[in-house]
């Protein structure tokens, strides 16, 4: 919209109006021509900023075209952005706040009833989760077992920032995974790790039991999540039958863990 008033004051009164406004009462209201008006409202629409209406015309005549304001959230990308550069420059220490942030947004989001009892109740409260947030999560039957499954997330609203933030926005939808599975009865059995990016548009959820592991149950609420790397240090896409197999390193603790046959050859930084 650059930095024309005119076009600034055309869409704050669209924002206000109860129904679409044309150029003529447009006109009327700013005082300019209505020609001047038109040229505004056109710069507007291709600006996807406001929406076009056929309306029925004024006695005899061509039917008028009305515009209103398209609505917008509030800068919700900008404000993410400028919360995310708070957390500070250890990455181990933004993933901690982040992932303590989407607890806290889990306890206030209105109670699912769905008791987790099996990996395959978490797999449904996930994708009952993710689905009302936008995520268009997807199961991959490929890629499950007895003690482990993943969900494919197609759609993350926050991809751009997630792309230079993962630490934080991916550490908030950990959190918020793990706290929604806990309010249901899952703290004890079910672990998730969250790999970001294993393709261009798509990050993957990882559902593990705990139940009947040495030294496994009570986990820790730590960081867990993975960046996809390959040798070259470019994302490893999942094959064409669907299953992922990215090549994943740590993104905050260099230490390797456990071999993970469905992540790549090794999955590291176990948050």
């Amino acid at each position: 919209m650059s930095d024309s008033w005119p076009r600034r004051r055309l869409l704050a009164i669209l924002r206000g109006a109860s129904e679409p406004l044309d150029a003529q009462e447009l006109a009327r209201v700013t005082g300019q021509h209505v020609t001047t008006v038109r040229f505004h409202l056109d710069v507007l629409t291709r600006e996807s900023l406001v929406r076009q209406f056929q309306q029925p015309p004024r006695g005899r005549g061509r039917p008028r075209i009305g515009y209103t304001a398209v609505q917008r959230s509030v800068g919700y990308q900008e404000l993410a952005q400028v919360l995310a550069d708070q957390l500070g420059s250890d990455p181990r220490r933004r993933s901690e706040a982040a992932i303590t942030a989407g607890r806290a947004w889990g306890s206030k989001l209105e109670a699912v009833d769905q008791p987790v009892e099996s990996l395959e109740d978490a797999k449904d409260l996930t994708i009952t989760l993710m689905s009302e947030l936008g995520f268009a999560p997807e199961r991959d039957h490929a890629s499950e077992t007895e003690e482990s499954a993943l969900i494919r997330m197609t759609a993350c609203p926050l991809r751009e920032l997630a792309r230079t933030h993962s630490e934080v926005v991916c550490g908030v939808h950990l959190g918020l995974m793990r706290e929604v599975l806990d309010r249901n009865g899952g703290r004890e059995s079910v672990n998730v790790r969250l790999h970001p990016f294993v393709e261009p548009e798509l990050c993957v959820a990882r559902l593990e039991l705990l139940q009947g592991r040495p030294g496994e149950g009570a986990r820790e609420d730590q960081a867990e999540t993975e960046e996809p790397e390959s040798a070259t240090g470019e994302p490893r896409l999942a094959p064409s039958s669907g299953r992922v197999a990215p090549q994943l390193r740590a993104a905050t603790d260099p230490q390797p863990r456990n071999a993970d046959p469905h992540i790549g050859k090794q999955s590291t930084n176990q948050w």
